[in-house]
């Protein structure tokens, strides 16, 4: 079985196509390399010991889909590529609805005409808003996310349940993230983030091997025990195995199905910083700065759904996260760009 997966070469992507390999699947790489490397691709070349094949390109060029679908056998996609900076979306919403929903249409379209109906699609807790109740489940309304990105994420959804209502070939899984933290545990592929990082443990671990000077810790008046916002961090390794059993899922069930992956533990921003320095050993310095637009106060799962239906639940914790995603900056103090 030969799976497409768009924006391989980025964080989430990379560490996917090694637990694809492990599970004995096939993949193609496509990917614009606008906040990923090729270098994550040799590196997974390496852990694994499996060729990667990669096309450079973007999924709004219809005519480089078509040409793909038409030289791969490629029986199913699973689908990463897209903007994902929550703040960024703010400053910029019409970039983000034209890669976001937009290049999923394109690529949707491009999947009907290869006969490819096999789809697991990278979703966002922030689909939920803020949300009334907590943890989240999927059953919990995602009427109105607070900033573009989150909305971005729903109107894909939209479109994808959309689709299975009018061809019933479609076997969908919507996969809704919450905050993948951590690195692979040969610290070789980790998060590698254009300009200063938007997410909060990059942000750390750059602050802890000397490129930033501080931390900014973004809200400090959220009804939370120490003020600051809680979320629920998952690891990439974790999350990466979720896909899996999402498309070995797909292989006995049509229809659109939707799963929260996350662990169902929030810790807040403080937290984190604080698991980091005993991890670590490292101080960071930090300043309290005013909340950013689109942030809200709590989001954590419920993830019982992906337990009880695809055997899945998170196994590595927050020591763990905090761990490997040290090991990776350490060993690569300038991301991707150290040969």
């Amino acid at each position: 079985m030969t799976i497409l997966v768009t924006g391989g070469a980025g964080y989430i992507g990379s560490h996917a196509l090694i637990e694809l390999a492990s599970a004995g699947f096939d993949f193609v790489v496509l990917d614009n390399l606008c906040n990923a490397s090729s270098e994550a691709l040799q590196r997974v070349e390496a852990i694994t010991n499996k060729c990667v094949p990669f096309v450079l390109g973007d999924i709004r060029d219809a005519g480089l889909l078509k040409q793909l679908f038409a030289d791969y056998a490629i029986n199913a996609v699973v689908h990463f590529a897209g903007l994902k900076a929550v703040t960024e979306s703010v400053a910029e919403p019409l970039r983000y609805y034209d890669n976001n929903v937009h290049g999923s249409q394109v690529l949707l379209q491009a999947m009907v005409e290869a006969g490819v109906f096999n789809l697991v699609f990278s979703s966002s807790a922030t689909v939920y808003g803020d949300p009334v109740e907590m943890p989240v489940s999927e059953a919990c309304s995602v009427g109105r996310p607070t900033n573009p990105y989150g909305r971005s994420k729903l109107m894909v959804e939209d479109i994808l349940r959309d689709l299975v209502v009018a061809d019933r070939r479609w076997r969908i899984a919507i996969l809704r993230y919450f905050n993948p933290v951590g690195a692979h545990e040969s610290a070789t592929i980790g998060e590698d983030p254009n300009g200063i990082p938007s997410n909060l443990l990059p942000f750390i671990t750059q602050v802890a091997v000397g490129k930033l000077p501080q931390l900014s810790v973004f809200g400090s008046d959220y009804p939370t025990n120490d003020g600051t916002g809680v979320r629920d961090y998952i690891h990439v390794v974790d999350l990466a195995q979720g896909h899996v059993a999402a498309l070995c899922y797909l292989q006995e069930n049509a229809g659109v199905h939707t799963w929260n992956l996350g662990t169902g533990q929030g810790y807040s921003v403080l937290d984190v910083v604080h698991a980091f320095e005993l991890v670590s050993g490292a101080k960071i310095p930090y300043r309290l700065a005013p909340r950013r637009a689109g942030d809200i106060a709590v989001c954590y799962a419920n993830p019982d759904k992906a337990f009880v239906e695809l055997g899945w639940s998170a196994q590595l914790g927050l020591e763990r996260m905090m761990h490997d995603a040290w090991r990776w900056q350490k060993n690569n103090p300038n991301g991707y760009s150290n040969k």
